[in-house]
């Protein structure tokens, strides 16, 4: 009679070969064989160099900014579907586009709401992702979507500093669920910062919302891009009084001067996964892995067990 198991096999996009890798030693095989031919005028095709038919595959790729991660992604996808792949896993430790999550003025596009059809039309069957910038994307999709969070990976990296008159902040009003969630399970006071944009990227006023006087203060963001919010924050509560200012962004963007900005400013450190390779290294900026996270839940989603082990919040 055939074997009816259902094999798992793990590919990686090219952007994220490296967390695809330690993914995949975590789960306990080795990473699939893909290559990537590529025509003269950028177009790009991937390849899978084995058998995917009947399979269960996952495939580890993070949509930062820059239109080829995604279509990528899609890419990839497309031809797991056309392979005969039984059921096909998009993997995005960050999903990008993501901040395009509804029209806050006229004539505006909804990126992730798109982004989550694209991925469905392709042939996705399931979405893990990490810390979405909004919970509420995971309605977009009509396929299941397995929502982790690094406070997971945070919380124990947080615990160890054993830092006394600990605060959490949250950078902006949006972000205060999260320093809420944060402060129950760290049992600490949380503060909050008001800031108004003059357009994106660009802060034109900052204002802190509660007292930081001889705390060690610990700001908590799902993304950095410019790092200005952050460093932003990070002074003024400095100027406030606050013993130390350190910062937990899941995603790792950091674009434009970020990099330039996080080393001349106060912050302490910053502290955040690799769900996005860096760019260049800091001596302020702390990497923690969260391949053991997607590894583990990877694994009990192919064996239909439960994940909600791997939620703290």
């Amino acid at each position: 009679m055939p074997n009816t198991n259902t094999e798992a096999k793990i590919f990686s996009c090219t952007q994220s070969k490296e967390l695809a890798t330690q993914i995949a030693k975590h789960f306990g095989v080795n990473l699939g064989n893909v290559i990537t031919s590529t025509y003269s005028d950028g177009e790009f095709q991937p390849s899978y160099e084995e058998s995917i038919r009947g399979t269960r595959i996952f495939i580890i790729g993070s949509t930062h900014p820059g239109p080829k991660h995604l279509m990528e992604m899609l890419l990839m996808i497309d031809a797991a579907k056309r392979a005969s792949a039984r059921h096909i896993t998009a993997v995005l430790p960050y999903f990008g586009w993501a901040r395009q999550d509804r029209k806050d003025k006229p004539r505006v596009p909804i990126a992730a709401k798109l982004v989550a059809k694209m991925l469905e039309a392709a042939g996705a069957t399931r979405i893990i992702t990490m810390d979405l910038h909004a919970d509420q994307i995971q309605g977009f999709f009509e396929k299941p979507v397995d929502h982790l969070f690094a406070s997971t990976i945070f919380l124990p990296y947080l615990q160890s500093l054993k830092l006394d008159n600990l605060t959490i902040a949250s950078p902006d009003m949006g972000g205060s669920k999260r320093a809420y969630a944060y402060s129950k399970a760290l049992e600490s006071d949380v503060v909050i910062c008001y800031k108004q944009r003059a357009k994106a990227n660009v802060i034109s006023y900052m204002e802190l919302i509660g007292d930081v006087t001889g705390k060690n203060v610990v700001l908590v963001d799902d993304m950095v891009d410019t790092a200005g919010t952050l460093t932003k924050a990070a002074d003024l509560m400095m100027e406030r009084g606050a013993l130390s200012v350190r910062a937990i962004c899941t995603h790792p963007i950091l674009s434009g001067s970020a990099y330039e900005r996080i080393e001349n400013s106060k912050l302490e450190e910053l502290i955040v996964t690799d769900s996005i390779p860096l760019k260049q290294k800091s001596s302020k900026i702390r990497v923690l892995s969260c391949a053991e996270l997607f590894a583990g839940v990877m694994h009990n989603v192919h064996y239909n067990q439960s994940i909600s082990s791997k939620f703290i919040m």
